[in-house]
């Protein structure tokens, strides 16, 4: 017996907290990773945009000369 409760009892108590840490952890884990996907598909979307924007400028530039 540990304070007064079977060893077993005790166990259980420590396989939630502990199972509970372990989720809290995974969700960090996935929110960092949801993250830099969100970034990297940011900056392909921006590269994109850019890349246009450029192309308008070359093809007003072909337009005025």
């Amino acid at each position: 017996m540990i304070f007064g409760m079977p060893w077993w009892v005790f166990m259980v108590i420590l396989f939630i907290f502990f199972s509970g840490y372990m989720a809290f952890r995974a969700m960090r884990a996935e929110r960092a990773l949801e993250k830099q996907y969100i970034e990297r598909e940011g900056q392909v979307y921006m590269k994109r945009i850019e890349e246009e924007r450029e192309q308008r400028r070359q093809e007003q530039k072909e337009v005025t000369n």
